[in-house]
Protein backbone atom coordinates (compact mmCIF):
# COMPACT_ATOMS: atom_id res chain seq x y z
CA UNK A 1 0.00 0.00 0.00
CA UNK A 2 3.15 1.91 0.46
CA UNK A 3 4.50 1.54 -2.82
CA UNK A 4 1.03 2.52 -4.15
CA UNK A 5 1.15 5.93 -2.39
CA UNK A 6 4.48 6.68 -3.18
CA UNK A 7 3.97 5.91 -6.85
CA UNK A 8 1.27 8.16 -7.18
CA UNK A 9 2.57 11.20 -5.15
CA UNK A 10 5.97 11.18 -7.06
CA UNK A 11 3.38 11.89 -10.56
CA UNK A 12 1.49 14.48 -9.32
CA UNK A 13 4.93 15.77 -7.98
CA UNK A 14 6.11 15.48 -11.97
CA UNK A 15 2.79 16.82 -12.77
CA UNK A 16 2.88 20.09 -10.60
CA UNK A 17 6.74 20.47 -12.16
CA UNK A 18 5.16 20.36 -15.63
CA UNK A 19 2.50 22.88 -14.88
CA UNK A 20 4.77 24.98 -13.90
CA UNK A 21 7.35 24.88 -16.35
CA UNK A 22 4.60 25.32 -18.66
CA UNK A 23 3.14 28.22 -17.34
CA UNK A 24 6.36 29.87 -17.57
CA UNK A 25 6.58 29.02 -20.76
CA UNK A 26 3.19 30.86 -21.81
CA UNK A 27 4.08 33.47 -19.59
CA UNK A 28 7.43 34.16 -21.69
CA UNK A 29 6.04 33.67 -24.96
CA UNK A 30 3.22 36.19 -24.35
CA UNK A 31 5.52 38.92 -23.28
CA UNK A 32 7.34 38.35 -26.38
CA UNK A 33 4.65 38.08 -28.57
CA UNK A 34 3.75 41.68 -26.66
CA UNK A 35 7.01 42.76 -27.77
CA UNK A 36 7.45 42.03 -30.53
CA UNK A 37 3.81 44.05 -31.69
CA UNK A 38 4.90 47.12 -29.93
CA UNK A 39 8.17 46.50 -31.71
CA UNK A 40 6.62 46.20 -35.37
CA UNK A 41 8.25 49.59 -37.42
CA UNK A 42 5.50 52.40 -38.21
CA UNK A 43 4.20 52.73 -41.21
CA UNK A 44 6.49 54.66 -43.17
CA UNK A 45 5.51 57.24 -46.26
CA UNK A 46 6.15 54.87 -49.04
CA UNK A 47 3.04 53.09 -47.38
CA UNK A 48 0.71 56.23 -47.37
CA UNK A 49 -1.95 56.25 -50.11
CA UNK A 50 -0.37 58.53 -53.17
CA UNK A 51 -1.91 61.61 -52.85
CA UNK A 52 -2.31 63.75 -56.26
CA UNK A 53 -0.11 67.34 -55.48
CA UNK A 54 -2.41 69.94 -56.71
CA UNK A 55 -1.79 72.51 -59.80
CA UNK A 56 -1.30 75.53 -57.24
CA UNK A 57 0.62 77.46 -60.53
CA UNK A 58 -3.13 77.93 -62.21
CA UNK A 59 -4.13 80.34 -59.52
CA UNK A 60 -0.61 82.50 -60.32
CA UNK A 61 -1.70 81.88 -64.03
CA UNK A 62 -5.18 83.23 -63.63
CA UNK A 63 -3.92 87.11 -61.80
CA UNK A 64 -0.86 86.62 -64.33
CA UNK A 65 1.66 87.10 -61.48
CA UNK A 66 5.08 85.51 -60.52
CA UNK A 67 5.22 83.60 -57.04
CA UNK A 68 5.20 81.01 -54.83
CA UNK A 69 3.29 79.09 -51.85
CA UNK A 70 4.48 76.48 -50.05
CA UNK A 71 2.15 74.57 -47.51
CA UNK A 72 2.97 72.02 -44.80
CA UNK A 73 0.54 69.58 -43.66
CA UNK A 74 1.95 68.47 -40.37
CA UNK A 75 -0.16 65.93 -39.23
CA UNK A 76 0.89 63.79 -42.21
CA UNK A 77 4.22 65.31 -42.75
CA UNK A 78 3.42 66.36 -46.14
CA UNK A 79 4.60 69.21 -48.10
CA UNK A 80 2.50 71.01 -51.44
CA UNK A 81 4.40 73.91 -53.30
CA UNK A 82 4.67 76.03 -56.02
CA UNK A 83 7.98 76.91 -57.48
CA UNK A 84 10.19 75.80 -54.90
CA UNK A 85 13.28 77.80 -55.98
CA UNK A 86 11.67 80.67 -54.47
CA UNK A 87 10.44 79.18 -51.55
CA UNK A 88 14.09 78.58 -50.73
CA UNK A 89 15.18 82.15 -51.64
CA UNK A 90 15.28 84.80 -49.11
CA UNK A 91 13.59 87.83 -49.16
CA UNK A 92 13.01 90.96 -45.99
CA UNK A 93 10.29 89.97 -44.20
CA UNK A 94 8.66 93.32 -44.55
CA UNK A 95 5.26 93.50 -42.45
CA UNK A 96 5.63 89.65 -41.82
CA UNK A 97 8.15 90.48 -39.15
CA UNK A 98 5.07 92.13 -36.98
CA UNK A 99 4.82 88.69 -35.50
CA UNK A 100 7.93 88.72 -34.18
CA UNK A 101 8.04 92.56 -33.15
CA UNK A 102 4.97 92.05 -31.55
CA UNK A 103 6.76 88.85 -29.26
CA UNK A 104 9.34 91.16 -28.36
CA UNK A 105 6.72 93.77 -27.82
CA UNK A 106 5.31 92.25 -25.03
CA UNK A 107 8.06 89.78 -23.74
CA UNK A 108 9.89 93.10 -22.93
CA UNK A 109 7.27 95.22 -21.59
CA UNK A 110 7.37 97.74 -24.43
CA UNK A 111 3.50 97.58 -24.23
CA UNK A 112 1.42 95.42 -21.71
CA UNK A 113 -0.47 94.41 -23.79
CA UNK A 114 -2.66 94.23 -27.08
CA UNK A 115 -5.03 97.40 -26.45
CA UNK A 116 -2.48 99.46 -24.58
CA UNK A 117 -2.91 102.50 -27.21
CA UNK A 118 -0.13 104.53 -28.52
CA UNK A 119 -0.54 108.49 -29.72
CA UNK A 120 -0.23 108.93 -33.47
CA UNK A 121 2.25 110.90 -34.55
CA UNK A 122 0.13 113.21 -36.42
CA UNK A 123 2.16 112.70 -39.71
CA UNK A 124 -0.26 111.75 -43.03
CA UNK A 125 0.64 108.69 -44.19
CA UNK A 126 -1.30 107.14 -47.34
CA UNK A 127 -3.08 104.89 -46.04
CA UNK A 128 -5.90 106.05 -43.81
CA UNK A 129 -6.43 103.19 -41.61
CA UNK A 130 -2.28 104.43 -40.17
CA UNK A 131 -3.46 107.95 -39.20
CA UNK A 132 -4.83 107.89 -35.35
CA UNK A 133 -4.26 106.72 -31.97
CA UNK A 134 -4.17 102.49 -32.05
CA UNK A 135 -2.97 99.58 -29.91
CA UNK A 136 -0.98 96.37 -31.17
CA UNK A 137 -4.07 94.57 -32.16
CA UNK A 138 -5.61 97.10 -34.28
CA UNK A 139 -1.75 98.05 -35.62
CA UNK A 140 -1.60 94.24 -36.74
CA UNK A 141 -4.53 93.99 -38.26
CA UNK A 142 -4.26 97.79 -40.16
CA UNK A 143 -0.47 96.89 -40.84
CA UNK A 144 0.36 100.18 -39.35
CA UNK A 145 4.01 100.32 -39.92
CA UNK A 146 4.82 103.22 -37.58
CA UNK A 147 3.30 101.50 -34.76
CA UNK A 148 5.88 98.80 -35.05
CA UNK A 149 8.70 101.23 -35.79
CA UNK A 150 7.90 102.82 -32.49
CA UNK A 151 7.78 99.41 -30.59
CA UNK A 152 11.01 98.36 -32.34
CA UNK A 153 13.11 101.56 -31.33
CA UNK A 154 11.83 101.32 -27.72
CA UNK A 155 12.72 97.52 -27.26
CA UNK A 156 16.22 98.90 -28.53
CA UNK A 157 18.55 97.40 -31.09
CA UNK A 158 20.44 95.18 -27.96
CA UNK A 159 17.92 93.65 -27.39
CA UNK A 160 16.08 92.80 -30.78
CA UNK A 161 19.40 91.76 -32.05
CA UNK A 162 19.65 89.38 -28.92
CA UNK A 163 15.91 87.76 -29.16
CA UNK A 164 16.61 87.21 -33.28
CA UNK A 165 19.63 85.27 -32.64
CA UNK A 166 17.89 83.23 -29.85
CA UNK A 167 15.16 82.59 -32.58
CA UNK A 168 17.68 81.80 -35.07
CA UNK A 169 15.71 84.31 -37.33
CA UNK A 170 16.00 84.55 -41.10
CA UNK A 171 19.72 85.65 -41.97
CA UNK A 172 19.97 87.73 -38.28
CA UNK A 173 20.66 90.74 -40.05
CA UNK A 174 19.45 93.98 -38.35
CA UNK A 175 21.85 96.39 -39.29
CA UNK A 176 23.20 98.58 -37.14
CA UNK A 177 21.63 100.66 -33.85
CA UNK A 178 20.23 103.12 -36.82
CA UNK A 179 18.55 100.31 -38.52
CA UNK A 180 16.29 99.36 -35.89
CA UNK A 181 12.91 101.13 -36.78
CA UNK A 182 13.42 99.65 -41.07
CA UNK A 183 15.65 96.63 -40.52
CA UNK A 184 12.92 94.54 -41.02
CA UNK A 185 11.56 96.64 -44.69
CA UNK A 186 15.05 97.08 -46.47
CA UNK A 187 16.04 93.70 -48.99
CA UNK A 188 19.54 94.20 -47.32
CA UNK A 189 19.23 93.62 -44.27
CA UNK A 190 17.05 90.96 -42.46
CA UNK A 191 15.70 88.22 -44.79
CA UNK A 192 13.96 85.27 -44.89
CA UNK A 193 13.14 82.23 -46.90
CA UNK A 194 9.22 80.92 -47.15
CA UNK A 195 10.55 77.46 -46.05
CA UNK A 196 12.18 79.57 -42.55
CA UNK A 197 9.01 81.44 -42.41
CA UNK A 198 7.59 78.21 -42.21
CA UNK A 199 9.85 76.90 -39.53
CA UNK A 200 9.27 79.22 -37.57
CA UNK A 201 5.38 79.42 -37.42
CA UNK A 202 5.58 76.12 -36.67
CA UNK A 203 7.73 76.81 -33.41
CA UNK A 204 5.03 79.70 -32.64
CA UNK A 205 2.01 77.09 -32.82
CA UNK A 206 4.36 75.31 -30.47
CA UNK A 207 5.41 77.36 -27.92
CA UNK A 208 8.88 76.79 -28.65
CA UNK A 209 10.30 79.98 -28.84
CA UNK A 210 12.09 82.12 -26.00
CA UNK A 211 9.20 83.84 -25.31
CA UNK A 212 6.51 83.56 -22.13
CA UNK A 213 3.70 81.40 -23.13
CA UNK A 214 1.45 84.38 -22.21
CA UNK A 215 3.30 86.17 -24.68
CA UNK A 216 3.33 83.23 -27.47
CA UNK A 217 -0.46 83.01 -26.72
CA UNK A 218 -1.53 87.13 -27.01
CA UNK A 219 0.11 86.47 -30.33
CA UNK A 220 -1.45 84.05 -31.81
CA UNK A 221 -4.60 85.41 -30.61
CA UNK A 222 -3.82 89.14 -32.53
CA UNK A 223 -3.28 86.41 -35.81
CA UNK A 224 -6.55 85.51 -35.87
CA UNK A 225 -8.12 86.40 -39.07
CA UNK A 226 -10.78 83.85 -39.08
CA UNK A 227 -12.75 81.75 -37.04
CA UNK A 228 -15.87 79.36 -37.60
CA UNK A 229 -16.87 76.70 -35.82
CA UNK A 230 -15.09 74.41 -38.66
CA UNK A 231 -11.69 76.06 -38.46
CA UNK A 232 -9.24 78.88 -37.36
CA UNK A 233 -6.83 81.10 -39.65
CA UNK A 234 -4.24 82.60 -38.53
CA UNK A 235 -1.60 84.97 -40.59
CA UNK A 236 0.31 88.04 -41.54
CA UNK A 237 0.76 89.72 -44.94
CA UNK A 238 3.74 91.77 -46.25
CA UNK A 239 4.47 94.20 -49.12
CA UNK A 240 8.06 94.86 -49.93
CA UNK A 241 8.86 98.07 -51.58
CA UNK A 242 12.61 98.24 -51.49
CA UNK A 243 12.43 95.19 -53.99
CA UNK A 244 12.30 95.44 -58.00
CA UNK A 245 9.34 93.85 -58.98
CA UNK A 246 7.97 94.40 -55.29
CA UNK A 247 6.96 91.43 -53.45
CA UNK A 248 3.86 90.81 -51.37
CA UNK A 249 3.83 88.00 -48.20
CA UNK A 250 0.93 86.43 -46.42
CA UNK A 251 1.86 84.18 -44.08
CA UNK A 252 0.36 81.92 -41.03
CA UNK A 253 -1.45 78.65 -40.53
CA UNK A 254 -4.87 76.79 -40.43
CA UNK A 255 -5.82 74.73 -37.68
CA UNK A 256 -8.87 72.50 -39.35
CA UNK A 257 -9.72 68.80 -39.42
CA UNK A 258 -7.76 68.08 -36.25
CA UNK A 259 -4.58 68.77 -38.01
CA UNK A 260 -2.64 72.03 -38.89
CA UNK A 261 -1.10 73.51 -42.38
CA UNK A 262 1.16 75.71 -42.38
CA UNK A 263 1.99 78.08 -45.21
CA UNK A 264 3.93 80.58 -46.89
CA UNK A 265 2.60 82.73 -49.90
CA UNK A 266 5.17 85.48 -52.05
CA UNK A 267 3.86 87.38 -54.95
CA UNK A 268 5.42 89.60 -57.56
CA UNK A 269 3.12 93.07 -57.11
CA UNK A 270 2.98 96.11 -59.68
CA UNK A 271 -0.48 97.45 -58.19
CA UNK A 272 -2.69 98.28 -55.03
CA UNK A 273 -4.84 95.54 -56.71
CA UNK A 274 -2.70 93.24 -56.55
CA UNK A 275 -2.94 93.31 -52.80
CA UNK A 276 -5.64 90.91 -52.46
CA UNK A 277 -4.19 88.39 -54.50
CA UNK A 278 -1.76 87.25 -52.23
CA UNK A 279 -5.01 86.30 -49.85
CA UNK A 280 -6.90 85.15 -52.45
CA UNK A 281 -4.19 82.83 -54.16
CA UNK A 282 -3.39 81.11 -50.78
CA UNK A 283 -6.69 80.81 -50.27
CA UNK A 284 -7.34 78.96 -53.36
CA UNK A 285 -4.31 76.72 -53.05
CA UNK A 286 -5.78 75.70 -49.13
CA UNK A 287 -9.24 75.24 -50.96
CA UNK A 288 -7.66 72.43 -53.35
CA UNK A 289 -6.62 70.25 -50.10
CA UNK A 290 -10.23 70.05 -49.84
CA UNK A 291 -9.54 72.85 -46.87
CA UNK A 292 -11.40 76.24 -45.82
CA UNK A 293 -14.83 74.79 -47.19
CA UNK A 294 -17.93 73.72 -44.65
CA UNK A 295 -17.66 70.27 -42.63
CA UNK A 296 -20.99 68.68 -42.80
Amino acid sequence: MKNILFRIWQSLRHYRIQVVIFTIIGCVAVSFGTMHVLAQPASTSSERPAVKAPNFGRHFQEFEREGSILIYDSKNNRIYEHNPKRNATALAPASTFKIFNALVALETGVVPDDVAVLTWDGIHRDIDAWNHDTNLRQAFKDSTVWFYQVLARRAGYERMQQFINKVGYGNRQIGTAADIDRFWLEQQLLQITPQEQIKFLQRLYQGDLPFSQRTINLVKDIMIREQTPDYTLRGKTGWLTSSKPQVGWFVGYLEQNKNVYFFATTLDMYKPEDARARIEITRRSLKDLGLLAHIS
